[in-house]
């Protein structure tokens, strides 16, 4: 749940949440956070970050101060949440479905015409009443990557000529133990001086 932000000697640099497009037609989704300065700064980061060998097409990050998350308990024991007070505008709404997955992904599931958050987050609950938490922010608090095809290839196309490698593509140098072994060629242990 977003917290209201006090003056503090945090010296760190504002968090951001990162959502990357694995493909054109897939949804956004929430695949972790950074730390930057500014949105450029949060851009390259999210991308040295979580693009250096997935595949991606497109990358949003959203300032964490500028994001209202909720689960179904929250709401119940704090439904003043329903009037966080905001700009009213087009708002992103993410559903959070399963806790299966490794990673807390949130999928972005379309947006919504709203009076503020708190609006914003009164109908993903309506739209979305079964999951596990969810999340809602303006369109105007989103800084992305271009979608033209020149920004696409020079920011993503290197991911893709980085496959991951499992170990055995990864030649052995030298001998295996287990065939020195097989062939009488490792050499025994020095006689310690107890046993002499």
């Amino acid at each position: 749940m977003t917290q209201p932000h006090f003056p503090s000697s945090d010296t760190q640099w504002p968090r951001w949440e990162v959502f990357k497009q694995d493909a054109p037609n897939r949804p956004h989704q929430a695949v972790g956070s950074v730390h930057a300065g500014d949105p450029p700064h949060a851009l390259v980061t999210a991308r040295n970050v979580f693009v250096r060998r997935p595949a991606a097409v497109s990358l949003w990050c959203v300032r964490e101060d500028d994001i209202l998350t909720a689960t179904p308990e929250e709401l119940t024991t704090n439904p003043a949440l329903l009037d966080s007070p905001g700009e009213a505008g087009t708002y992103h709404v993410g559903v959070k479905r399963t806790n299966k997955r490794s990673m807390t992904f949130v999928d972005l599931s379309g947006t919504v015409t709203a009076g503020g958050p708190g609006d914003a987050l009164r109908q993903a609950q309506s739209l979305h009443p079964d999951v596990l938490a969810w999340m809602v922010f303006p369109e105007t608090a989103v800084v992305r990557t271009d979608e033209d095809p020149g920004t696409v290839e020079s920011w993503f196309a290197p991911a893709k000529d980085k496959t991951y490698k499992q170990q055995q593509h990864y030649g052995v140098i030298g001998r295996h133990v287990g065939e020195l072994k097989r062939a009488g060629l490792m050499p025994g242990r020095a006689p310690s001086e107890d046993s002499a």
